[in-house]
C-alpha cells in the first residue's frame, strides 16, 4: 500500500488533463486552458493518456453518456470534475489532483454506482469526482470490448497533430460515446486506431489512414477512425451501427459507404456542432448539419458586447474589439491546432489571454505583428492548406456570411491570413473610447443579428464545402469558419450581462 500510494502520488504531480466543453462553456474553457498553462499541466490528446476529465461548462443531459463513455476509457487512477464558473477553476482542479494521489478515494469511487446512464457525475463531497460506471455495454462482450476496468490501452494511433508542421507522434485513443467524442486529432499523415465508438462520432485531423473497433447508436461512429468492419444486409456491429453498405461513388466504383457523425464533442471543434457524413473511403459523400447539443439558453461569450450594444447598454468600441481580436485568436489557435502546429497555437492562445485580462495595446501589438508574420508567411503551413475549402466573395454574400470569411474570398489560407490582418487592426482600436454601434461594427463572425447571428450562415456553407473533401480536410475546413454554435441559441440580455 505505501509503494501504491508513493506512485499515485508521484503521477499526480503533474497530471494529463482531458479538457471537454459543453455547449456555453467557453469562458470555462479559457479559465481551464489559462490554468493548465500557468501550472504547466499537459493536455491529454486522448482519454487513454489522461489523469483527470475536467468538464467546462453547464451540464447538458444529451452529452450525459457520452462524457460516461470517455470516463470508461480513462485508465485508472482517475478523476473528474465539471467547473460551471471560472472562479471554480483552481480550487477543483486541485480536488482531481489530490482525487489521483489517494488508493482510499480511487477505490471509493470506483465502486460508486450509477455513471453508466449519466455519465461522470458528481458526488457530494469535497473533490466532486465521477465514479467508474463498471457496466458493459450492450454487445461489448462479444467483441471483447468491456470496460470495467482503465480504457483499452492497447489503441494506439499515430497523428502528425502532435508535433509541429508535418511531424508524426503517438497517442493512445480510447473509446467514444454515444454524442460521439474522443480525446484530440492530428492533422497531416499518419495512423489512427480507435477504441469504443458512438453515436455523434468524432475523427481525426488531416490525411492519414484510420480503423475503427465498436460503436453506437443510429448507425453512426466515431473517434477518429474511419472505414474497417463492412459488411452487408441486416448485420450490426456491437453497439447497434450497421455494417458499411456498397454504394457507387462518383467514379461509378462500387465502394462500402459509411455513416458518420462528427461532434459534438472533439478537441478543437465548435462545441455542440454535429455533421452527419457518409464516406466512401476517405471522401465525404454527403454531409448534414445535425442538431446542436446545447439544448437550453447559452451565452455567446465571444459575441456578448454586440448584445449588450444592441439592447442599448453602453459598451466602448475598444471594449468590444479586444473581444474580437481575442475570438479570432482563439480561432487561429484551434485551425493552427488542427493543422499540426502546436507551438504557434499556444502563442495564438497566449495573445487571446493576455487581451482578455485588459493588457494594453503597447503591450501585446508587437508580439501580434511576430505572429502574424510567422503564420502569415509559413510556406509549409500554406502549403498544407491550400485549395482546401474555397468561398468564393459573392458566394457567401449570396449565403449570408458577413466578416473576414466574406472578405477573404478563397481558401483556407485567405481565410486564416484575413483572420491575422484583423487581429492587428483591432490590436491598434483598443483605445478607443468611442460608443460601439453593433451595425457599424461587426462581431468575431460577421454583422451581429440576434435574429439570424453570422455562425448560422458559416454553418450553413459547411455541408456544401465538405461533400468531396477528404476526410481530414473537413477539419481544416471547419476549423477556418469556426461557428459559434453557442450563438445558435439566442441568448437573454441577463445572460450577457452574466
Amino acid at each position: 500500500m505505501g509503494l501504491t500510494a508513493a506512485l499515485m502520488r508521484a503521477a499526480a504531480a503533474r497530471p494529463q488533463v482531458l479538457l471537454v466543453t459543453s455547449p456555453g462553456g467557453t469562458a470555462v474553457r479559457l479559465a481551464v486552458e489559462a490554468e493548465l498553462r500557468s501550472r504547466d499541466w499537459p493536455l491529454a490528446s486522448t482519454p487513454a493518456g489522461a489523469d483527470v476529465m475536467v468538464v467546462a461548462g453547464p451540464d447538458c443531459p444529451r452529452l450525459r453518456s457520452a462524457l460516461g463513455r470517455l470516463w470508461q476509457d480513462m485508465p485508472q487512477p482517475r478523476a473528474y470534475v465539471r467547473a460551471t464558473t471560472a472562479d471554480d477553476v483552481p480550487a477543483l482542479l486541485d480536488a482531481g489532483r489530490a482525487c489521483l494521489s489517494s488508493p482510499d478515494r480511487q477505490r471509493a469511487e470506483s465502486r460508486t454506482p450509477g455513471c453508466e446512464d449519466e455519465g461522470p457525475s458528481g458526488h457530494d463531497d469535497e473533490h466532486r469526482e465521477g465514479c467508474e460506471g463498471e457496466h458493459r455495454e450492450e454487445g461489448q462482450a462479444e467483441s471483447g470490448h468491456g470496460r470495467s476496468g482503465g480504457g483499452p490501452r492497447d489503441q494506439v494511433h499515430r497523428e502528425s497533430g502532435s508535433g509541429d508542421l508535418g511531424s508524426g507522434g503517438e497517442h493512445r485513443s480510447g473509446g467514444v460515446d454515444h454524442e460521439g467524442h474522443e480525446g484530440h486529432e492530428g492533422s497531416s499523415g499518419g495512423e489512427h486506431r480507435s477504441g469504443g465508438a458512438d453515436h455523434e462520432g468524432h475523427h481525426g485531423g488531416p490525411g492519414g489512414e484510420r480503423r475503427n473497433a465498436d460503436a453506437d447508436h443510429q448507425g453512426h461512429h466515431g473517434h477518429h477512425g474511419h472505414g474497417g468492419h463492412h459488411g452487408s444486409g441486416d448485420m450490426e456491429m456491437p453497439g447497434g451501427v450497421p455494417m458499411a453498405e456498397p454504394g457507387e461513388d462518383r467514379d461509378g466504383l462500387t465502394l462500402d459507404r459509411l455513416h458518420l457523425p462528427l461532434g459534438p464533442v472533439l478537441a478543437d471543434w465548435p462545441a455542440g456542432l454535429v455533421i452527419r457524413v457518409v464516406l466512401q473511403g476517405d471522401v465525404i459523400q454527403q454531409a448534414d448539419l445535425g442538431e446542436l447539443s446545447a439544448g437550453r439558453v447559452t451565452d455567446p461569450f465571444w459575441a456578448r458586447p454586440w448584445i449588450l450594444a444592441s439592447a442599448g447598454e453602453p459598451v466602448a468600441v475598444g471594449e468590444a474589439v479586444r473581444r474580437r481580436a481575442a475570438a479570432r485568436l482563439d480561432s487561429l489557435g484551434r485551425l493552427l491546432s488542427v493543422a499540426g502546429w502546436p507551438a504557434e497555437a499556444v502563442t495564438a492562445r497566449r495573445l487571446r489571454d493576455d487581451l482578455l485580462e485588459e493588457a494594453p495595446s503597447s503591450v501585446v501589438l508587437s508580439r501580434a505583428e511576430r505572429f502574424a508574420r510567422r503564420v502569415g508567411r509559413s510556406r509549409t503551413l500554406y502549403w498544407l492548406t491550400r485549395g482546401i475549402g474555397p468561398v468564393g466573395t459573392a458566394d457567401a454574400r449570396a449565403a449570408g456570411v458577413s466578416g473576414p470569411a466574406a472578405r477573404a474570398g478563397g481558401d483556407v489560407p485567405a481565410r486564416y491570413r484575413q483572420w491575422l490582418t484583423e487581429v492587428l487592426d483591432d490590436v491598434r482600436a483598443l483605445d478607443s473610447t468611442a460608443p460601439l454601434d453593433p451595425v457599424a461594427w461587426e462581431s468575431p463572425r460577421g454583422r451581429w443579428d440576434a435574429e439570424r447571428p453570422p455562425s448560422a450562415a458559416l454553418a450553413g456553407l459547411l455541408p456544401g464545402l465538405l461533400v468531396g473533401a477528404e476526410l481530414g480536410a473537413a477539419r481544416l475546413v471547419v476549423a477556418s469558419l469556426d461557428p459559434d454554435p453557442d450563438e445558435l441559441s439566442a441568448p437573454s440580455l441577463e445572460a450577457a450581462r452574466g
